[in-house]
């Protein structure tokens, strides 16, 4: 089975319009895990806009499943994740004012760079993950990196599915296989929804674990979050 990590940042961001601590992203991180989420992923950025510096912290101890902590391998984010440890760190090429995450990384371009914070992590016990597209030669360069997995940058299909096109699946499945091959390990996230994610998972090879937040929370609004999260689980068996 495919795990389901819930990306926690929107829930950040309605806690950080108040001001308070309503919602309490600790016990909301609790709470998901009990209704079966397997893992919790969080993306602090510089400006702390969600997630917050202070919230890696405090979710250390209470995660009980994987933790998964997603950014741009600045210093700052760098020294933070050697210090909490989580289970996985995925980099991402984010630029300090991006709303979201919006494209993997070179990894032919960056390799050297890669190379040498990859292994940091590695070297501390932290599994490594890297955003990437769905572009043979990327995944190529992420194996030359050390890396233990990559993570598939899905906002391209989550698009073109939408529009009706099954084929936009077909470079993220031949990527899977290659990466395979290769000895990679498999995440994806990025607008993956209730709508797509079966369809995803079903044309893409030892899928390993998915990532979402800003679907999983909309759905929830209407749906529940208990609800979301056991329909979720019953697409990515």
């Amino acid at each position: 089975m495919t795990k389901l990590s819930v990306n926690i940042n929107k829930i950040a961001t309605l806690r950080n319009a108040r001001g308070g601590d309503v919602p309490n992203l600790v016990q909301f991180a609790k709470d998901v895990e009990i209704f079966g989420a397997q893992g919790i992923t969080i993306h602090p950025r510089p400006d702390e806009r969600h997630i917050r510096y202070k919230d890696v912290y405090d979710l250390k101890p209470i995660v009980t499943t994987e933790y998964n902590i997603e950014g741009n391998p600045i210093p700052q984010f760098v020294d933070m994740v050697l210090d909490v440890k989580p289970t996985q760190v995925t980099l991402v090429p984010d630029a300090e004012d991006a709303i979201t995450s919006n494209a993997g990384w070179d990894t032919i371009k960056h390799k050297d760079f890669l190379i040498e914070v990859i292994k940091e992590f590695k070297s501390h016990g932290i599994r490594t993950s890297i955003f990437v597209d769905p572009v043979m030669k990327q995944i190529e360069g992420a194996k030359a990196t050390g890396t233990d997995r990559i993570e598939l940058y899905t906002e391209a299909f989550a698009h073109q599915y939408g529009l009706g096109n099954e084929m936009a699946i077909k470079p993220y499945t031949e990527c899977a296989v290659l990466a395979n091959s290769l000895g990679l390990g498999i995440n994806a996230g990025h607008d993956l929804s209730l709508d797509n994610i079966q369809f995803f998972k079903n044309n893409i090879p030892d899928l390993l674990e998915v990532s979402i937040g800003h679907a999983l929370i909309s759905e929830s609004l209407y749906l529940g979050i208990e609800n979301v999260i056991n329909m979720y689980l019953h697409r990515l068996k």
